[in-house]
């Protein structure tokens, strides 16, 4: 008798061979693609972490805390037409203003990117920092891509990750007016 890893078992891979041949036997179905939906500006939050909990509870109820630096980067994926960058706000956990990035709008040239930073030693954001970023377009173009990327390095101990924005509110310079009965 032949022997099989103990994870493989015939059956299963049996199973799973007939399933995929038995699907494949379906007449293909055209996959419809559409454009990517164009604005003429939003207002846009993003998540920063300027510290994260770990660990476990110490003597004071706390857990422990790492901090984080936390880079914001807003990208212009329209490859024809630039964009206006009019406001990056960020807010700490309780939702106060700490500080705007940008004392004037700022023009994103098509496929460029800038970016904002959040230095390691920053307290005051906390666990629910973030950004919100607003930003308008003479005509319709692709939305930016809005993140950040938080990191901690220390030594040869190093986290990162990412954290994408989310679409908060439109601004539309042509919006549709409602329907009347």
């Amino acid at each position: 008798m032949k022997s099989f890893h103990p994870f493989f078992r015939p059956s299963l891979a049996a199973s799973i061979l007939a399933a995929t041949l038995s699907l494949s036997t379906f007449p293909a179905q055209a996959i419809e693609c559409s454009a990517p939906p164009l604005s003429t500006g939003e207002a846009v939050y993003i998540p920063v972490y300027s510290s994260v909990m770990h660990g476990n509870i110490n003597d004071k109820g706390q857990p422990e805390e790492i901090l984080l630096s936390s880079m914001l980067s807003v990208r212009n994926t329209d490859p024809s037409n630039h964009l206006i960058v009019t406001s990056v706000k960020y807010y700490d956990t309780h939702g106060r203003i700490l500080r705007e990035h940008i004392a004037e709008p700022k023009v994103l040239r098509p496929m460029g990117s800038m970016e904002f930073f959040v230095e390691y030693k920053e307290r005051e954001g906390g666990t629910g920092a973030n950004f919100v970023v607003t930003w308008k377009a003479d005509r319709p173009v692709n939305q930016p891509i809005l993140e950040t990327v938080q990191i901690y390095h220390w030594g040869t101990q190093a986290q990162s990750f990412v954290s994408r924005g989310q679409v908060i509110q439109i601004h539309d310079e042509n919006p549709t007016p409602p329907q009347t009965k």
